[in-house]
């Protein structure tokens, strides 16, 4: 099972990916999270003791060179379009509480859209893993889905959205909507999250009509308390542990 999961920065996206990588393991799942969003922090919602000091793979300039067979900044030059990958996700990946965990960073805004030798490893690197791995596979990524490719998409099994009361999180979904139909993604699901009342509720519903919801989450003040200690939210709220095994149970097996 390959788990594609998005949103708007700040919905609560990480948090929703940790639980479900729990949920997961916790059904004797073998599970390989990838953290490919450069503005999320999977490692600390997975409870990673000093998560600052990982190197995410698009900063390891020498791997990169070594695999595409460049120098990175130099113009002109030519690279592979097709690295070695296979190897990386046992030497790359760290060990939190059996889940194994891959920090893949982004490519500068400056070289945002360009065919680089950063991006082209990384999105090698999402298509083995999408691809070939034999093991759930569970991706937090950016809004902008700049990982997958066409045909890696179509190999992700579900796009998980996870939205807010709010407009600009709704438009967001659409955005994401929109990619993942250009990209070939048949299965996007909503996760409706920090719902503080029915009239929450009621709003995405309302406003997301044509949508598929997996399910909702409520608020819990108890998730800014696990980020502020650096543990995992499960620890701190249980029943939304529980309510994302709901979710799982139901749609995802």
């Amino acid at each position: 099972m390959k788990i594609a999961i998005s949103g708007k920065g700040g919905v609560g996206k990480t948090t929703f990916a940790a639980f479900l990588i729990r949920c997961l393991q916790m059904k004797g799942k073998s599970v390989l999270a990838i953290d490919a969003d450069p503005d999320a922090n999977l490692a600390q919602a997975l409870g990673v003791k000093n998560p600052s000091e990982i190197t995410p793979i698009s900063e390891m300039k020498s791997l990169i060179e070594e695999r595409t067979e460049t120098k990175i900044g130099t113009m002109g030059g030519f690279f592979k379009m097709n690295p070695t990958v296979n190897d990386l996700p046992e030497k790359l990946s760290i060990n939190v509480d059996g889940v194994k965990l891959m920090v893949l960073g982004g490519v500068k805004a400056a070289e945002g859209g360009c065919i680089c030798p950063q991006s082209v490893l990384l999105k090698v690197l999402v298509t083995h893993l999408i691809l070939v791995r034999n093991e759930v596979v569970v991706l937090d990524m950016e809004a902008g889905l700049e990982h997958l490719g066409r045909g890696t998409a179509r190999a992700v099994d579900k796009m998980i959205v996870v939205v807010e009361p709010g407009t600009r999180s709704i438009e967001t979904a659409r955005h994401i909507r929109r990619l993942s139909d250009e990209l070939g993604i048949k299965n996007l699901l909503i996760v409706g999250n920090k719902i503080r009342s029915k009239r929450d509720r009621d709003f995405l519903l309302r406003n997301m009509n044509g949508f598929d919801f997996l399910g909702f989450l409520p608020f819990n003040e108890t998730i800014i308390e696990a980020d502020l200690d650096g543990r995992p939210p499960y620890e701190k709220d249980p029943e939304g542990l529980r309510t994302v095994t709901q979710m799982m149970e139901r749609y995802l097996d």
